[in-house]
Parts: C-alpha cells; structure tokens; sequence
C-alpha cells in the first residue's frame, strides 16, 4: 500500500529533520561525538575516506534506502526516503554556510547533553508522525526480520557498536562520552515521544453536569462519558462526567468549572497515551 502523507506531515519531516540535522553538525561533528547514528558512523569514516561529510552520509542512505526496498519491502515506508534525502541536503547546506563551526561549549558534558535534548526533540517530532530519521532505523527492521531480533534491541546493538568504533581515531573519552552519549539518548527520545501523548483524564461530579458537557463538547470539541454513581456519604444519585483533554483544554475546562460550580468535586489523573478514535469529528467543532 502506498504510503501517503499530508502537507502538515511533511512540513513535520521538514523542521524535524532540519532541527536533527543541525543538532548533528553544529554540535556533534564539531565535538567528534560517535553518538550510536548513522551519523556517527560517517563522523569516523570521515577520518579514512575523502569525502564531505554530506556527501559520505548521503551514499550510505541511498545504500540502506536500496537495502531497506529489497529486504524490508512493503513495510518500508515514504517518509523514510524524504527523510533519509533531507540529512545530506540539510548537511551539504550547514557544510557551504558555515564550513568549520566551533563547539558551543569548551566542556563536552555540556555540549553533550545540548546535543542529546536537541537531536531527540527533532526524532521525536519524527516519530509522532510515524516516521524517522532513517540510518538505523533501516538497520533495526532489516535485522527484526531476518534474526528475529527485536528492533529496539538492534538499534540499542547497532547504536553501541557504532560508538565503539570511535576508538579507532578518537582518544578514551570520547569513546566513553560517545557510549554513555548514545543511552542517553535513548531514554530522552523516550522521554520526548511520552511527554508529546500524554493527555489530562477527568472527572467531575457537579449539578451542572448539564452545563459542562455543552462546554466540553461544544467549545471543546471533545467527547464526554457519562456515569450515575451513588455516594456514600448519604447514598445520593448524582452524574458524573469524564473527558480525556489536552493540556490547554483541561485548563480552560477547569477555569469555565470553577466559575460554573466552584464546589465541583474534580479529580485529575495523567494519560500517557490514547489508542484508537478520539474524537474524530473534533474538526467539525467551531
């Protein structure tokens, strides 16, 4: 099936990588940091092969793009070739405007961890759309399918071998910053996808039920279950009202509550993520 992607997805793969690819060259290449990358790979190939940076990055994309097409087939997906494109154009762009950055920091803990918060905020808006950088994301699926490996433990594998290999023309440190530089990395992309899902569960027991189900659903947009519950204190009937919302929404619906009923019984828990239709005809609110 062909994969198809809107305008807002691409403009996502733009900035996206364009903030991921500026992470790469203007903080980790000036530091020669091997953080487990494809990226990384081409930093330490750059050391025995004459070649620009952008242009070695871009001959091992189109190799893994060939690869990822022949062993992968159908599940390789469209926006794993724009994005796997966009590195080297982005890199061969930051290579003629600023040919040799500097480091942003004299201490590479520093620069290490700007790397880490900036690289992964660009992957993470990536994998919010259902697309990546492309490297070793090709690597985990290649080798998922062919030694049943699972594809987070290849890329993990893959990853640290990668670093390993800055031994090869870098001293100690940078081969331990580089490994500790590419776990990190792993648990703050985690961090960065949770944080993008998570959604505000809540529960409001009130007499204006009425009331803020119309505000909820009319000037919010969202959906609202309803329950007859019986409290203890007194065995009294009442509804209670539950919506999952934004975080922008749930301050507005808590604002419109305390005017509403201001001795609203409310509670609040977090959602890491919603599976399925929410509110699909959300766009049809005004």
């Amino acid at each position: 099936m062909k994969e198809k992607i809107s305008v807002k997805e691409f403009v996502v793969l733009l900035i996206g990588m364009l903030i991921a690819s500026a992470a790469i060259y203007y903080i980790m290449m000036p530091n020669h940091f091997v953080v487990g990358s494809l990226s990384g790979l081409v930093l330490v190939l750059a050391n025995f092969i004459p070649l620009k940076v952008s242009v070695l990055t871009f001959i091992l994309n189109v190799v893994l793009l060939v690869l990822g097409f022949v062993m992968i087939g159908k599940e390789f997906g469209g926006k794993t070739v724009i994005t796997s494109l966009l590195l080297p154009m982005y890199l061969a762009i930051f290579e003629a405007v600023t040919p040799e950055p500097p480091a942003l920091s004299s201490d590479p803990l520093v620069n290490m961890l700007c790397f880490i918060l900036v690289f992964s905020f660009g992957q993470a808006m990536l994998f919010n759309i259902n697309a990546s950088s492309g490297g070793l994301d090709i690597v985990g699926k290649i080798l998922n399918q062919y030694l049943h490996i699972e594809i987070g433990q290849s890329m993990m594998f893959a990853g640290f071998f990668i670093a390993a290999s800055s031994a090869f023309v870098y001293d100690r440190d940078t081969l331990i910053i580089s490994l500790l530089g590419t776990y990190i990395a792993g648990q703050a992309l985690d961090r960065f996808i949770d944080g993008a899902h998570i959604r505000k569960k809540v529960s409001i027991i009130s007499p204006e039920y009425h009331e803020i189900q119309d505000f909820v659903v009319k000037k919010l947009g969202r959906g609202v279950t309803m329950y007859k519950v019986i409290g203890g204190w007194g065995n009294e009937e009442k509804i209670e009202l539950e919506t999952i919302l934004q975080k922008n929404e749930y301050a507005s619906l808590l604002e419109f509550v305390n005017k509403t009923d201001p001795a609203a019984f409310v509670t609040v828990s977090t959602v890491g993520q919603v599976i399925g239709q929410w509110n699909p005809h959300r766009k049809n609110v005004k």
